[in-house]
């Protein structure tokens, strides 16, 4: 089975969440079921259709977590001696060579990725073209609109 990386905070977020699910919205959703029946025919309740379709969605996102925990490889990026290259959980600032654009970005597993955070996978083209570069390599990624020319500007190990 192959495993996906995830760094420690991914998995203590998941972990949280999976917690919230199982000890908080499904005992919650159970009650609400149960008390939606007691209102009687269970064909034009909508109280009752509205739970149990609850019920399917936390359910879901409680397999959907237990499945990302179980085939994650969890990597603490703070035991990685820093060597000044780009790697899975560095921090890297870029500069883009066509409009002097500076963005920051965190490599991050596929489930933690989140660009309004500035975490990008370590599957997605920008991070690919990254991993394994220094600061002051210039990097060359793919896009749909072409090629794109970045300069590695600073790269933190956190």
């Amino acid at each position: 089975m192959q495993k996906y990386p995830m760094t420690v905070e991914g998995e203590n977020a998941l972990q949280v969440e999976l917690k919230e699910l199982k000890t908080v919205q499904r005992p919650a959703v159970i009650k609400d079921i149960a008390l939606a029946r007691e209102h009687g025919d269970l064909k034009e309740n909508a109280e009752y259709h509205a739970a149990r379709e609850q019920q399917g969605f936390i359910e879901g996102r409680i397999q959907d977590i237990e499945g990302k925990l179980s085939t994650s490889q969890i990597i603490d990026v703070k035991t990685i001696p820093y060597t000044g290259k780009v790697f899975f959980g560095t921090t890297v600032t870029i500069i883009n060579l066509d409009t002097d654009a500076t963005v920051t970005y965190r490599i991050v597993g596929d489930d933690e990725a989140d660009i309004k955070k500035s975490r990008i996978s370590i599957s997605s083209p920008i991070a690919r073209a990254l991993i394994g570069k220094e600061e002051g390599d210039v990097v060359v990624v793919r896009v749909p609109a072409g090629d794109v020319e970045y300069e590695i500007d600073n790269v933190e190990h956190i």
